[in-house]
């Protein structure tokens, strides 16, 4: 298991202690354990596939258009707004 060191706020410190003395956690090392695996489990966003984020945007917006001139329809010559 990998040990770190972090330097808390009292605030932060106090907060952890109270959990502990009311019984929320078994200790002061487990509630950080479990506090942590919390907070980075909010964060746990899934990944997109990489070849939607490597698509030019650019470009497939401009392959996305059409050319009034192909397109089939009306052959009226009146201009439409």
């Amino acid at each position: 298991m990998a040990q770190i060191e972090v330097d808390l706020p009292d605030r932060i410190t106090g907060e952890l202690n109270r959990l502990v003395e009311s019984g929320e956690f078994l200790n002061r090392e487990r509630a950080v354990e479990d506090l942590l695996q919390r907070g980075v489990s909010a964060y746990d966003i899934e990944e997109e596939p990489t070849e939607e984020m490597d698509s030019d945007l650019f470009t497939q917006t401009v392959e996305d258009q059409q050319d009034p001139a192909m397109q089939e329809g009306g052959s009226d010559d009146e201009p439409t707004f």
